[in-house]
């Protein structure tokens, strides 16, 4: 069989089959499939409160057009579930590239269920359809090209307990609220608070909860009641059973600042008859000045959608200083919207939850109250959740960055199994235990390295070629003591650049000689590069030949010292 829900409590739903004694319990998306008697189908509908219908499949089939899916259908014996005299109704659902119109579907399949009765009992002899309240209905799940027709075993959506006599603007689903009470952990062994409870579907909820009253024992009725192999019997006994109900020792609180909504949550809460264990008074969030001590905190505030207040920043401000300075040592959780104003409660969250509210996008975040110093709470042993996650993903980033990925991630991890160990630790490994390999996973020992035909390793051949590589591209040694000429721009003569300063420590040290170095920086004799303006180079007599046409002569400099024979200069 197959539960659905809503996205965000398919645990919590798991687990409540599970206390039920389903078997082969397995979330899925918005559903949980289990396995189960005709027993279980009628429990889960009587005391799931986070089911909205239990479907069970009847006839499993592949399609890939909609003439294979009439053919297909029609063979089930549809007279085993209906007669010619019943009404039946089909609700469709499909994932599928080749089936994009479900009203289309839903059309086949009605008419292969027409056909096979009048095949059988004449043209004239089929069932009706009936949208609402049909005796059987039927429902279509097509994923792909993977077809499961189930029969409806709840009829109306589970959600409609039964109780609601009046309701408010956009009041929470049942299934939702209890949902949210269920996750987050309260059974009714501590006080409970919903200080803008609006119809009072938390607060009902509540007291279901802590009380353990099935919440199917206000519906008048169940698709499963008309089906062929309904045991009345059966059914009697496990809905007059109350062997499971249980004394609540606390109180539920409710308050809201609307008149008109406190009167709608009285009505509603006379209906399900569990008015002794709620406590509800006409109260803005603004007049809460104390609260029952070690409570939890359920409510729902408006979103600015459907409804919205009049300073949606301060009514999420208020929010805030109210947990902060009322509601100390709760847990507070709070659904609302996906949008700027729940960050204005100013409160770190310990867990924030995706969920849907209807067509809305929501959030459900827990608030833990604590009193003084977030060290303080920790050391009391508390803990908020999304911080302490959001700090161990941190930590795994810098590991990962550190020691690389695992296996899964896109590098390969050298040790992905083991802390690393400290500097100067050395890693020992158990005798059943896997020792790592190199980095490139290659092989550790000589004999498991891949050769060719002749022998030779194709490591070592490899490993001849790299260096060989490396030999005839690498560099002359330089000698950091040698000067480097550069020619410098036209004009502007020639440039010298040293190529460290260990030049200026061995002259001052005196190791001229020792290494060759003059102490002038004696330019190297080179030739000079030739430029557009050959005049530029000074005494490049290369240059001056080509213009003169000769070669040219260079006068030693005249003495200046005087000639003591004749007194005379040159």
């Amino acid at each position: 069989m197959v539960a659905k829900t809503f996205q965000g409590l398919e645990d919590v739903l798991a687990e409540e089959l599970r206390n039920l004694g389903a078997e082969n319990v397995e979330p899925g998306r918005r559903m949980v499939s289990f396995q189960g008697d005709l027993e279980m189908l009628y429990k889960t509908n009587l005391c799931c409160r986070t089911a909205l219908r239990i479907l069970k499949p009847i006839h499993k089939f592949t399609a890939r057009n909609t003439d294979e899916l009439y053919e297909r259908a029609k063979e089930f014996d549809w007279g085993s579930l209906m007669s010619v005299g019943s009404t039946f109704s089909i609700d469709t659902v499909a994932f599928s590239d080749e089936f994009t119109h479900s009203r289309f579907v839903t059309y086949r399949v009605k008419d292969a269920i027409v056909d096979w009765f009048k095949d059988r009992y004449g043209e004239d002899k089929r069932p009706g359809v009936r949208l609402q309240d049909a005796d059987v209905m039927i429902n279509v799940h097509i994923s792909g090209s993977d077809v499961t027709l189930s029969l409806d075993s709840s009829g109306e959506s589970l959600h409609k307990r039964g109780y609601r006599v009046a309701q408010t603007e956009a009041p929470i689903n049942e299934v939702l609220a209890a949902g949210i009470i269920l996750r987050s952990g309260w059974r009714g062994d501590s006080p409970l608070v919903d200080p803008m409870c609006g119809s009072g579907t938390f607060l009902i909820e509540a007291a279901l909860i802590a009380a353990n009253i099935n919440p199917g024992v206000y519906r008048r009725h169940f698709s499963f009641e008309n089906w062929k192999d309904f045991n009345h019997e059966l059914f009697d006994k496990l809905y007059n059973d109350d062997s499971g109900e249980r004394e609540f020792n606390f109180k539920i609180y409710g308050a809201d600042m609307s008149p008109k909504a406190v009167e709608i949550a009285a009505k509603n809460i006379k209906s399900a008859g569990v008015g002794r264990m709620i406590d509800l008074q006409t109260k803005p969030l603004s007049a809460w000045t104390e609260a029952p001590a070690d409570g939890v905190l359920v409510t729902n505030p408006p979103y600015g959608e459907r409804i919205s207040a009049a300073d949606m920043d301060g009514l999420y401000e208020l929010i805030g200083q109210k947990l902060k300075n009322v509601f100390k040592g709760y847990h507070a959780w709070i659904i609302a919207a996906k949008n700027e104003y729940i960050t204005k409660i100013g409160l770190a969250p310990s867990v924030k939850i995706p969920i849907l509210n209807g067509a809305l996008e929501c959030e459900l975040r827990e608030y833990i109250i604590f009193e003084g110093d977030y060290k303080s709470f920790r050391r009391e042993g508390g803990r908020l959740r999304e911080l302490e996650d959001k700090k161990e993903e941190k930590r795994s980033e810098r590991r990962e960055r550190r020691f690389g990925r695992g296996d899964n991630g896109d590098r390969p991890r050298r040790f992905a199994d083991r802390k690393a160990p400290r500097w100067g630790e050395r890693r020992r490994f158990d005798d059943d235990e896997e020792r790592p390999r190199f980095r490139d996973d290659r092989p550790r020992f000589r004999d498991e390295r891949p050769r060719f035909r002749d022998g030779r390793s194709k490591e070592r051949d490899f490993a001849d070629k790299r260096r060989e590589r490396r030999e005839n591209t690498a560099r002359p040694p330089r000698n950091p003591l040698e000067e480097r000429y550069r020619p410098g721009r036209p004009g502007a003569g020639k440039t010298f650049r040293r190529s460290d300063d260990r030049f200026d420590r061995n002259v001052k040290f005196g190791r001229e000689e020792k290494f060759g170095i003059s102490s002038r920086y004696e330019a190297p004799q080179q030739k000079p590069v030739d430029s557009e303006n050959p005049l530029a180079a000074r005494r490049n007599e290369d240059a001056l030949k080509m213009i003169t046409g000769k070669q040219p002569s260079l006068s030693p400099m005249r003495s200046r010292k005087k000639n003591s024979d004749n007194n005379s200069e040159d």
